[in-house]
């Protein structure tokens, strides 16, 4: 799910493996206990992709898998 860019409600941390040199970045927002709130740091203003907390646990350990391409 989609919903447009509203700061209000959450908090945004940057990925620590973000170098500042424009790659593929995101932040996570605080959100409600359901989800967890992504967007690209690139594009803070743009649109937020809203994970549920199974699915951000499954993207994470694909991502330390090394199995998304």
């Amino acid at each position: 799910m989609t919903t447009p860019h509203d700061p209000a409600p959450h908090v945004w941390r940057k990925s620590s493996h973000s170098n500042g040199e424009g790659g593929a970045c995101l932040e996570v927002g605080d959100g409600p206990r359901s989800v967890v709130p992504v967007r690209d740091s690139k594009a803070p203003q743009g649109p937020v992709l809203l994970l549920t907390r199974p699915g951000w646990a499954a993207f994470v350990a694909a991502v330390r898998a090394g199995t998304l391409a």
